[in-house]
């Protein structure tokens, strides 16, 4: 199967590019392990579509490179007077016509590419890498894993802080020093939306006081020592919530369970999306289901594929990715449910195992 850099580079000459140009950031630590700074200062991952990769580092940052576990690349060092993007065209073939830079490179950076190499038209990496990076190793659903398990943990524990009389932000950062406690790097996000905040699906924390009755959405995730993400979504209710809200749960519970278990290898992204929309639309509620079913995970909390209208993607083994419908009143309350799934050789698997059930607390 070889290394995520040599199934890159066999990747280049199929998609007519000569070269690939990766900055710090998601793809650099998925093709090599190093999780670099974003600076000013290049840093690059070069990989030739023929001859050998090699990392550009500033001189400051090569004793960081040089201790990366299982970093096999050659690495070029240069100093503060030199010229990183020079030394990079330097060193690729002057045949080059075709470069790919990676979809968060700095606007600066690539234009500095672009002054660098005037003869070589510029394209986005992620039309390589995103094809592999949606298709993961059975350690990267294993890493997947250990993270759902992670955050799952952090929800068994909402009981602890979800009550009367806190404010979301109180609770907030109880949940946040309980992610890394899990076992998490970071607490890379916290939503507690209660009542009406409930029905802005990206609602942050506010100093509103939580009520007796409120349903409150709880939307959380971090990433993990080795880098991939968790994001697990349950929503609670602080005492006996209105009646219209359990009527609706039951139909968005209902959606997000046929919706898992309806993954599969071969149904297109835009079909799993519909069967967990058409049951929210035909139980009246279809205007509130306002945003696309899910989104991928790995290194990044959102990537490839997305869970949308419209995409034709059939789903393969190894595609990892939420699957989270929602249903938001205005001015009243919401709810969501989000688990992620991984498609397998035979259907799906659902990483988180918290339960789905409205729990009141």
């Amino acid at each position: 199967m070889g290394t995520a850099i040599d199934r890159t580079r066999a990747a280049l000459a199929p998609a007519a590019l000569d070269a690939l140009l990766v900055s710090p950031g998601a793809d650099l630590r998925y093709l090599t392990g190093y999780e670099a700074k974003q600076l000013e200062r290049l840093t690059c991952l070069v990989v030739p579509a023929s001859g050998e990769p090699f990392l550009v580092v500033p001189a400051l940052e090569l004793p960081a490179a040089q201790v990366v576990p299982g970093l096999d690349v050659e690495l070029v060092a240069y100093s503060e007077t030199d010229d990183a993007y020079g030394l990079v065209a330097e060193r690729l073939p002057s045949t080059v016509a075709r470069v790919a830079v990676d979809n968060h490179m700095w606007a600066e950076k690539v234009l500095a590419f672009r002054r660098a190499l005037p003869g070589a038209d510029q394209a986005l990496a992620g039309a390589v890498l995103a094809d592999l990076r949606m298709r993961k190793t059975a350690d990267e659903v294993e890493s997947l894993d250990r993270a759902a398990r992670a955050i799952d943990e952090v929800h068994g524990r909402m009981g602890e802080w979800l009550r009367p009389g806190r404010t979301e932000r109180e609770v907030a950062a109880d949940i946040a020093e309980a992610i890394v406690a899990a076992g998490h790097a970071t607490a890379d996000f916290v939503i507690v939306a209660s009542g009406p905040n409930g029905a802005s699906p990206h609602h942050d924390v506010s100093d509103r006081v939580i009520q007796p009755g409120d349903p409150v959405v709880v939307d959380i995730g971090g990433r993990m020592p080795d880098g991939y993400c968790s994001d697990c979504t349950r929503t609670y209710a602080v005492g006996e919530p209105p009646e219209e809200f359990q009527r609706y749960y039951e139909v968005l519970l209902r959606a997000q369970r046929t919706q898992t278990d309806a993954v599969r290898p071969g149904i297109t992204a835009n079909d799993l999306d519909a069967i967990g929309r058409d049951i929210i639309t035909e139980a009246g509620y279809g205007e509130y289901f306002i945003h696309r079913t899910g989104h991928g995970i790995g290194l990044e909390v959102h990537e490839e594929p997305y869970i949308v209208a419209g995409s034709r993607r059939p789903l393969e083994p190894g595609m990892a990715f939420s699957v989270e419908p929602g249903i938001y009143l205005p001015g009243r309350h919401g709810a969501r449910i989000e688990d992620i799934v991984v498609c397998s050789d035979d259907g799906g698997r659902r990483l988180n195992r918290a339960p789905r059930a409205l729990s009141v607390l």
